[in-house]
């Protein structure tokens, strides 16, 4: 299933994406705790992160 799942997006979407929900993890943890501006920088890596990829996917 996962071999799969790799196999129709690819390796490095997949990396990507792991990379994004690691970054939310630790967005999460630093808000958690109480380094809230920290957090909300760091939170805004994920949708950075996922702009450039849905960029250099579309323009090749």
């Amino acid at each position: 299933m996962i071999k799969n799942f790799i196999k129709k997006v690819g390796v490095m979407n997949v990396i990507m994406l792991l990379t994004v929900i690691f970054v939310i993890c630790l967005s999460h943890y630093s808000f958690s705790a109480g380094r809230k501006q920290e957090a909300i920088f760091i939170g805004l890596w994920a949708p950075t992160i996922l702009g450039f990829l849905n960029y250099f996917k579309n323009n090749p």
